[in-house]
């Protein structure tokens, strides 16, 4: 069975993070940054790295309490600048040498083990399908071909896939959420176990020096806390926010009458990277990212102050309503590096899926869009098979 089909406005525009931010934040977190939503002035700031640092890009949004500072300290939790939170020569050296493994040769022959690997995927899934069971895409599909993918690129281990997941998510609340002192102790204890497991598996990868990404960036003299600051970070946006695109792109095609238009063969690629396309301008997965102001400036009409916290708009919006997507893996140094991969891996899984599976989405309950201060997706992709097609 499946439930009726929502409009395309539904499925994108209820993100939380589409409309204006604040209204999605609370009141501790509007009180601790300022909002910038025009997009102009987003590149204004992303384009000037000497006065608005992105040194707090790694930082809790909310003030941690002390017994969670504990936890963290216990396990020497520390992540020093780099890459994403840091700027200067130092920055881009390791930007280099990060994006060496990231080259569009390299990025252009992990198509071929995308695909592969979702026909397998939807292998799984169709006699269980058949059968009328239901099934969740975003754990049994977006949450498995970035992990692969990531580690293929790289030549880093990853942990066992449930235990990453749960780490990498515990690590997104606990630095881009609210909790509150209860659960701050639950996440930090995760974030320190994950940590734990980064710090044995970075040194025996340097030690290993076969080529991997660690290895590289420590030959070129980048510390092991760096690599450690890197490679948690990594963890996280190098896969947690791939999955998360793609559950929110699966979830807009399955909701908004874009399956068919998927799998029709001819129509399957304009049809992916449009769908991709719209998703990235109104409801990213990274609509937002964080500066602090150096000191004290103008851009236009604004005036921002020394130690100023900023979230700067990277989706949604006015974004959204131009159906401009130009900002959605940031801009200026700090562009996302794996822009490319993410995109790719998006389009394919979309419009294989398409062409391996009719579905549709399974009855229940709508599957509302999670948040924190920077990120959004549905937490799950329920479907099942046509009834119709069950029959067959």
């Amino acid at each position: 069975m499946s439930c009726p089909l929502a409009t395309t406005a539904s499925a994108l525009d209820l993100a939380p993070l589409a409309g204006p931010l604040s209204e999605a934040y609370p009141d501790v977190v509007n009180a601790r940054y300022r909002s910038i939503e025009d997009p102009d002035t987003v590149r204004a700031i992303l384009a000037r790295p000497d006065e608005f640092s992105p040194a707090n890009a790694l930082s809790t949004a909310v003030e941690p309490e002390p017994a969670a500072l504990r936890v963290l300290a216990r396990a020497r939790f520390a992540l020093p600048e780099v890459l994403a939170s840091a700027s200067g020569p130092e920055h881009l050296e390791v930007r280099r040498i990060v994006a060496g493994f990231f080259s569009p040769a390299k990025v252009r022959a992990q198509r071929e083990p995308i695909l592969d690997r979702v026909r397998g995927i939807c292998a799984e899934l169709e006699p269980r399908l058949r059968k009328g069971e239901s099934a969740d895409l975003a754990t049994e599909l977006a949450a498995v071909i970035p992990v692969e993918a990531m580690a293929r690129l790289t030549g880093v281990p990853v942990p066992e896939l449930g235990t990453l997941k749960a780490w990498s998510r515990d690590s997104l609340e606990l630095f881009w959420g609210w909790p509150d002192a209860q659960r701050q102790l639950v996440l930090a204890r995760s974030a320190a176990q994950y940590f734990g497991w980064l710090d044995a598996s970075v040194h025996q990868a340097v030690q290993r020096d076969d080529g991997n990404l660690y290895a590289a960036l420590h030959r070129a003299g980048v510390s092991e806390p760096q690599i450690r600051s890197l490679a948690y970070f990594l963890g996280i946006a190098g896969q947690e926010t791939t999955s998360m695109l793609i559950q929110t792109a699966l979830h807009a095609a399955l909701h908004n009458h874009r399956w068919e238009a998927l799998a029709q063969a001819g129509t399957e690629e304009a049809a992916a990277q449009g769908l991709v396309r719209e998703v990235l301008a109104r409801a990213s997965s990274v609509p937002t990212w964080r500066r602090i102001a150096l000191k004290d400036t103008r851009i236009g009409d604004l005036e921002f102050a020394t130690g100023e916290q900023l979230v700067l708009r990277l989706a949604g919006g006015e974004l959204g309503a131009a159906g401009d997507d130009s900002l959605a893996f940031g801009y200026g140094i700090h562009r996302c590096l794996g822009a490319s991969l993410a995109r790719m891996e998006t389009e394919l899984v979309l419009s294989e899926t398409a062409r391996c599976l009719p579905l549709a989405v399974a009855d229940g309950p709508p599957v509302p869009f999670g948040h924190l201060l920077s990120f959004q997706a549905p937490p799950a992709v329920p479907i099942t098979y046509p009834a119709e097609r069950m029959l067959e």
